[in-house]
């Protein structure tokens, strides 16, 4: 099973809709809550190339934020992205 790895905060609605997607599907994923862990938004920002939260990744692919995992979603592309694996 690929890792899914969410970086995410606390405040942010647009994490939780994209926890709330993957819920729904029943898939496990591992979140780093940056209030938790600030120091991690460095790592975030070196492995995406972006600041805002969420920051989705399936394995080592980058998939970007909330709106672009309901693209992946509408597209059939989670099941693609983990069949990958």
């Amino acid at each position: 099973m690929t890792d899914i790895l969410l970086y995410t905060t606390s405040w942010c609605p647009f994490c939780v809709r994209a926890k709330m997607l993957l819920d729904h599907k029943g898939l496990e994923y591992r979140e780093i809550n940056l209030d938790r862990e600030p120091a991690k938004r460095i790592e975030m920002m070196e492995r995406s190339g972006r600041r805002s939260v969420p920051q989705i990744f399936f394995g080592d692919t980058h998939v970007g934020g909330c709106d672009d995992l309901f693209a992946l979603e509408r597209n059939d592309g989670i099941e693609s992205l983990l069949a990958q694996a």
